[in-house]
């Protein structure tokens, strides 16, 4: 509920000044970087959470085909 609050709060310009501060914070080269990272993070929790182990291919394997389209 808070979080669909402050969604709501925000518009266009209110997102993009935070963008820009964002951008001036940590540069134009350290963005890729961060984003690259939380992509690890997100599918290292979703594999955890599946209880898949990275480190067995076979079960990876097993997995992948598992999955729909």
């Amino acid at each position: 509920m808070l979080n669909t609050t402050i969604l709501a709060a925000l518009g266009g310009m209110e997102i993009a000044v935070i963008l820009v501060i964002v951008l001036l914070l940590f540069g134009g080269r350290k963005i890729p970087e961060l984003m690259k990272g939380l992509g690890k993070g997100i599918k290292e929790f979703k594999d955890g959470k599946d209880g898949i182990d990275e480190n067995d291919p076979a079960e990876r394997k097993r997995t992948d085909a598992n999955k729909p389209l």
